[in-house]
C-alpha cells in the first residue's frame, strides 16, 4: 500500500476490469492493518455471545460492546488493542433491525451481509477517522470525489446539543466541497446503541450512482436508489442515561461500518447488489437448478409472476442459512432459531411456488455459497455437508407441514357453519405450531370464498407478543447493584481503585483425610455500589454491591454459577453479611449483599464461601469436562460443545449431533466417564500465555474471549506435557481453557448419570446430568421402576380373560409411563423402559379389544336368537362399557343385514349407555344420530354421531320410556 492500490483482476471472479469482491474485502483490511496499525479481529459468530437482547449479531460493533461499556476484562485480548479492523458477518432479521419482508422486493435489502469496520478505543477520534475513510475511498478504491457526499450532525436544541461543526470543518479541510457537506438532524446523524448506553453524533458518506457533474445533495437521505449511504462513522462521546439525559463518556471511541455488498456494487460499476460477483454465481446456480427463465433484475410491476423477486429471495436466504447453521443457529421454534426457520420456509416457498423448482434446490446451492464466501470464512467450507443435510431435512419437514395444514383447513371448513369466518384459533395454531405462512392461509381461504376472523387473530397475536415481551423483560432485568455502569467503571479507574484480585478462589487443597480445605480470605472494602452510583457508605437494610481488594468468591462466568456465603467485619464475629450473588465487571468482582449494619469503604472483612455449594459446583464442573470428552470419544471428534451451565444441583451440556443419541451411545458415554472417575486422575491446572494455549492440538473450548494469560484444565496429563510442541496428549484426554473451579482428582465425582437427553433443535442436543449421591439415587430409582415394569410384563403374559383385569393393567402401564417421563433416572434406562411400556400398552389394548369382541359376539348371538329377522331391534343388554355395547350393535347388524339396532345398557352407577346403528337402505330418512338424541333426551341425557352410527347416555329413571320412544321413532321413519 506504499503506492496507490492496483487491482489485479481474476478472470474467474468479478466483472471485467473491476475488482472482485474478495479483493475489495482484503484491500479494506490491509489498508487499516498495514498503513494505520490496526489489529485485525476475526469475524465473531452471528450467534450473539452474552447479549440476550440480540437475536443475531447485526453490526460489526457487537463484539466490541464490552469495550464501549467498560466491562471488558482488563486481561482479555480485546482490552489490549486501541485500534482494530474486521469484516463481520451480520444478520438482520427479526427484532429491531428486520429486513426479512423487504428482501427480494428491491435490489439492496439483505438478511445476511458483511460489515467492514474500523474502531478506535480511546485512541484516534474524528480527524483521523475521517481522513482514513477519505483516503481509502478516493486513493485506494479510486472512487471519484465528485460522486461522494458527507453528512454530519446538525444539532438538537431539545437535548442541548449544538451542531457537530468540528466534523464539518474536518471534511472541508480534506477538500470536500461545501455543497457536498450536509447537516442532518438527530434521526439521521446521531447513533445510539440502545435505549441507554454509549452514543454520539455520526458522519455518513453517500455515493451518487449517476454522477456526470450534477449536484445530488437534494437526494441524500431521501431514499433515492441513485444516492446511497456507503459508510457510517460514529463518534461515541456520550452515554444515554436511564432518565434520558446525555453525559459525556470518560473515553471517546470511533465505530465505523460499511456494507461490503454496497461497496462492491459501486466498484464493479453496478446498480444492484445482486449484479455483483457476491450473488451472480448463486443466481446462475438457481437458474441451472430450476430450469426457468434467467434472472433479469426486474422489480415491481415489471417483474411478472415475481420470478426475479424469487431469485433474489432464494439467493439472499441461502447465504443466511449457510452462515447461521455454520455458527450454530439451526431452524427451530423460538428466538433466532424461529426466525431462521421462517427464512428457510420463505425460501422454500419461493423455490416451489414461483420458480417451480424440485425439492432440494436450496441445499444444492450451498456449495456455490461456500465457493463465494469460503475464502473469507473458512468455517463454511468445513461445515458444507452439515448445512446441506439440515436444509434438506427442514425443507422436507416444511413440505410435510404444508400438506398437514391443507388437510386441517379442509376439515375445519367442512365443519364450519355457513356464512361464518374461519376460526382464528385454528389459524393461529397453524401459524404458530406448523409454521404455516399467514399469506398462504389467506390465499387458501380466499379460494374457498371464506374470510379469516382477522380481529380475533390479531388479538391472539397481540397476547402472544405481550407474553413474550414480559418474559424478555423479566429475563433482561439486570441488578443495578451488581452491574457497574460505564461512568462508575471510569470513576474507579480514574481513582486508581485496583481491580479485584480473585486468585484466592483457587486456594484450596486436599486435607489429610481426603476432605477439601478452603483457605480463609481477609479483604478490605474498597467501594460500595448502589442504584448505579459508587458510594463510600451504605446503611443497614440496604442491598448493595461490595467491591473488595481481593476475594475467594467465584463470580458467575464460564457457565458456572457464582458462589454464595457471607462476610464478617473483623472484630464483629456475631454480625454476618450474606453474599447472595457475585458478578465480574471490568475486572472488578461485585458481591451482592444486604447490609445488616452500616458498611463503609475501608472496613476489614473476613470472607466465608458456602463450602458445600462450592464443592458441588466444582464436582459438576469437572464432571462437565469429563462428559465433553466422553461425548467426543463416543460420537466422534466433530462433536462440538455449544454451551453449558453448572450449578450445585446439576450440569447442563449442549452439543452438536447428527441425530438423536442412542441408548447404546448414552451407556457408552456414562461408561467412559466412570472409567476416568475410577482411575482417580489428577486434575492439572495452570495459567499460560494465550498464544501458547492456542497451539495445543485437540483443545476443546468454546469460541469465547479469554483473558491472557489463560487457565488450562487438563485431566490426568500435566499442563507442561500438553504444551510440548507436537504433543498429542490433549487428543487422548480432556484439555480445556476454563476459568472455573475444579476438583483436584476425578474420584470425588463418584458417579455421573445422564438423566435427560433431547434435541433442542435439529442438530443440537442437550443433556442434563447429576453426580455423586444424586447419580446413585437416580440409578436406584431406575432399578425400582425397572422392577415394576417387569412385574406388569409378567402379569400381562398370563393373559387374563377378564376385561377389567386387563383394563387395570393398561392403566398401570399408563401411570408408569407418566412417572417415567418426569422422574430423575438414567436416560438410557428411561428410553429402554419406555420402549417396553409402549409394547405392553399395545398388547393390553389388543387383548382388551379381543376380549370385548368375544363378549360382544356372545351377547349378539343371544339377541339374534331373540329378535330373528326383525327390521328393528330395540332391547337392553348388560355391557361393562360403551365400547362393548357399540361392538354388540355392530355384530348384530353384521349378522342381520337390513336391521336397524338400538341397545341400552343400565350401569351400576345409575347411568344408561346407548348405542345404535341404522341400515344403509333406510338412509337418509332414518338417521342414527336423530334416533339416539330422541332416546337419550327421554332419559335426560345427550347423544351424537353420524346418520349411520351414534351413541350416548342418560339416566336409568327414564329407561322404560326411552325403549318405547326408540320403537316409536323407528316405526315412524320406516
Amino acid at each position: 500500500l506504499a503506492v496507490p492500490w492496483r487491482w489485479r483482476c481474476s478472470p474467474l471472479r468479478g466483472v471485467a476490469g473491476c475488482p472482485p469482491s474478495g479483493q475489495v474485502r482484503a484491500a479494506f483490511l490491509r489498508f487499516f492493518q498495514e498503513r494505520h496499525g490496526h489489529r485485525r479481529l476475526p469475524s465473531a459468530p452471528v450467534r450473539p455471545r452474552g447479549d440476550p437482547r440480540l437475536l443475531f449479531v447485526n453490526a460489526g460493533m457487537n463484539q466490541c460492546k464490552p469495550v464501549f461499556l467498560g466491562t471488558v476484562h482488563p486481561r482479555s485480548e480485546l482490552a489490549r488493542h486501541r485500534r482494530v479492523v474486521n469484516s463481520q458477518k451480520c444478520v438482520r432479521a427479526g427484532g429491531k433491525h428486520n429486513d426479512l419482508e423487504d428482501v427480494g422486493r428491491d435490489t439492496y435489502h439483505h438478511t445476511f451481509f458483511e460489515m467492514l469496520g474500523n474502531w478506535s478505543f480511546g485512541d484516534y477520534f474524528k480527524e483521523e477517522a475521517c481522513s482514513m475513510a477519505w483516503e481509502l475511498l478516493t486513493e485506494v478504491y479510486k472512487i471519484p470525489r465528485d460522486r461522494l457526499y458527507v453528512t454530519y450532525f446538525g444539532g438538537d436544541s431539545s437535548l442541548g446539543l449544538s451542531a457537530d461543526e468540528e466534523c464539518r470543518d474536518i471534511w472541508l479541510r480534506l477538500g470536500v466541497p461545501d455543497s457536498h457537506v450536509l447537516p442532518f438532524p438527530l434521526k439521521d446523524n446521531f447513533w445510539e446503541m440502545g435505549d441507554t448506553g454509549p452514543c454520539g453524533p455520526c458522519t455518513e458518506i453517500h455515493y451518487d450512482h449517476v454522477g456526470g457533474g450534477r449536484n445530488a445533495a437534494a437526494l441524500v437521505n431521501q431514499g433515492s436508489p441513485d444516492v446511497v449511504e456507503i459508510w457510517n462513522l460514529v463518534f461515541m462521546q456520550y452515554s444515554r442515561e436511564v432518565e434520558g439525559n446525555l453525559l459525556p463518556l470518560p473515553q471517546h471511541h470511533v465505530d465505523t461500518g460499511m456494507g461490503l455488498e454496497r461497496l462492491v456494487t459501486i466498484l464493479q460499476n453496478k446498480r444492484s447488489n445482486y449484479d455483483t460477483d457476491l450473488f451472480t454465481p448463486i443466481l446462475d446456480a438457481i437458474h441451472k437448478g430450476c430450469g426457468g427463465p434467467r434472472y433479469q433484475g426486474l422489480v415491481g410491476d415489471a417483474d411478472v409472476g415475481r420470478v426475479n423477486m424469487a431469485y433474489r429471495v432464494v439467493a439472499d436466504h441461502v447465504r443466511t442459512l449457510c452462515v447461521c447453521i455454520t455458527d450454530g443457529i439451526y431452524p427451530g421454534v423460538s428466538g433466532a432459531e424461529l426466525v431462521l426457520r421462517r427464512i428457510l420456509r420463505r425460501a422454500v416457498r419461493f423455490c416451489s411456488e414461483v420458480l417451480h423448482a424440485p425439492p432440494g434446490l436450496l441445499a444444492s446451492l450451498v456449495p456455490t455459497v461456500v465457493e463465494v464466501l469460503g475464502d473469507a470464512y473458512p468455517e463454511l467450507t468445513k461445515n458444507a455437508d452439515q448445512i446441506m443435510d439440515i436444509v434438506n431435512e427442514n425443507e422436507a419437514a416444511f413440505l410435510s407441514s404444508l400438506e398437514r395444514g391443507r388437510h386441517i383447513i379442509e376439515r375445519t371448513v367442512q365443519q364450519m357453519e355457513p356464512s361464518t369466518n374461519f376460526p382464528a384459533k385454528v389459524a393461529w395454531s397453524l401459524y404458530g405450531n406448523l409454521g404455516f405462512p399467514l399469506d398462504l392461509i389467506d390465499l387458501m381461504l380466499e379460494e374457498k370464498g371464506i374470510s379469516l376472523d382477522s380481529a380475533a387473530f390479531n388479538e391472539l397475536a397481540l397476547e402472544d407478543a405481550k407474553r413474550k415481551a414480559s418474559g424478555l423483560q423479566a429475563g433482561q432485568l439486570e441488578d443495578t447493584n451488581t452491574c457497574l455502569d460505564v461512568h462508575s467503571l471510569a470513576q474507579l479507574q480514574s481513582s486508581n481503585v485496583p481491580t479485584t484480585d480473585d486468585s484466592p478462589k483457587y486456594a484450596y487443597a486436599l486435607g489429610q483425610h481426603g476432605q477439601y480445605e478452603f483457605s480463609p480470605c481477609q479483604a478490605t472494602v474498597l467501594m460500595l455500589y448502589r442504584d448505579q452510583s459508587l458510594q463510600k457508605e451504605v446503611g443497614a437494610g440496604q442491598r448493595c454491591g461490595v467491591i473488595l481488594d481481593r476475594t475467594n468468591f467465584y463470580a458467575e462466568q464460564g457457565g458456572q454459577a457464582s458462589d454464595q456465603g457471607y462476610m464478617m467485619r473483623l472484630g464483629q464475629q456475631d454480625i454476618l453479611f450474606p453474599v447472595e450473588s457475585v458478578r465480574l465487571c471490568g475486572g472488578y468482582v461485585i458481591h451482592e449483599v444486604t447490609a445488616v449494619e452500616t458498611l463503609c469503604a475501608g472496613d476489614q472483612v473476613q470472607l466465608f464461601v458456602d463450602e458445600a455449594q462450592r464443592l458441588a459446583c466444582m464436582t459438576n464442573h469437572t464432571a462437565t469436562h469429563l462428559l465433553n470428552f466422553a461425548l467426543r470419544h463416543v460420537l466422534g471428534d466433530s462433536t462440538e460443545q455449544r454451551g453449558s451451565h453448572v450449578t450445585a444441583e446439576r450440569l447442563r451440556f449442549d452439543f452438536d449431533t447428527k441425530g438423536p443419541v442412542t441408548v447404546e451411545q448414552l451407556q457408552q458415554v456414562e461408561q467412559v466417564v466412570q472409567d476416568v472417575i475410577k482411575r482417580n486422575e489428577v486434575v492439572h491446572m495452570a495459567e499460560v500465555p494465550l498464544v501458547l494455549a492456542r497451539r495445543v492440538q485437540g483443545l476443546r473450548a468454546l469460541d469465547e474471549g479469554y483473558p491472557d494469560p489463560v487457565r488450562i484444565v487438563s485431566l490426568g496429563v500435566p499442563v507442561e506435557t500438553v504444551l510440548t510442541r507436537d504433543s498429542e496428549a490433549a487428543m487422548q484426554t480432556s484439555v480445556e481453557l476454563c476459568c472455573g473451579t475444579h476438583l483436584l482428582q476425578t474420584g470425588a465425582v463418584e458417579d455421573l448419570a445422564i438423566i435427560s437427553e433431547r434435541q433442542l433443535v435439529k442438530g443440537i442436543s442437550r443433556v442434563i446430568a447429576v453426580t455423586g449421591g444424586q447419580a446413585k439415587q437416580a440409578r436406584e430409582v431406575g432399578q425400582c421402576l425397572a422392577m415394576e415394569v417387569d412385574s406388569v410384563s409378567l402379569r400381562m403374559k398370563q393373559r387374563s380373560t377378564s376385561i377389567s383385569e386387563m383394563q387395570n393393567l393398561s392403566k398401570e402401564v399408563g401411570q408408569l409411563t407418566k412417572v417415567m417421563s418426569s422422574t430423575a433416572m438414567p436416560q438410557w434406562q428411561r428410553k429402554e423402559l419406555q420402549t417396553v411400556l409402549k409394547a405392553l400398552q399395545r398388547t393390553a389394548n389388543t387383548a382388551i379389544k379381543k376380549l370385548e369382541v368375544q363378549q360382544a359376539e356372545e351377547k349378539a348371538q343371544s339377541l339374534l336368537a331373540k329378535h330373528c329377522n326383525q327390521p328393528v331391534i330395540v332391547d337392553t343388554v348388560p355391557a361393562d362399557s360403551l365400547s362393548i355395547l357399540v361392538k354388540v350393535v355392530n355384530q348384530l347388524c353384521d349378522k342381520s343385514p337390513g336391521a336397524s339396532v338400538l341397545l341400552l345398557s343400565p350401569q351400576a352407577s345409575g347411568e344408561v349407555l346407548c348405542a345404535c346403528q341404522v341400515a344403509k337402505n333406510c338412509l337418509p330418512v332414518f338417521s342414527a344420530a336423530d334416533w339416539a338424541v330422541a332416546v337419550c333426551t327421554q332419559m335426560e341425557g345427550k347423544a351424537g354421531g353420524s346418520p349411520v352410527v351414534a351413541k350416548g347416555s342418560g339416566n336409568a329413571k327414564g329407561m322404560q320410556g326411552a325403549l318405547t320412544t326408540a320403537l316409536e321413532f323407528a316405526q315412524s321413519k320406516l
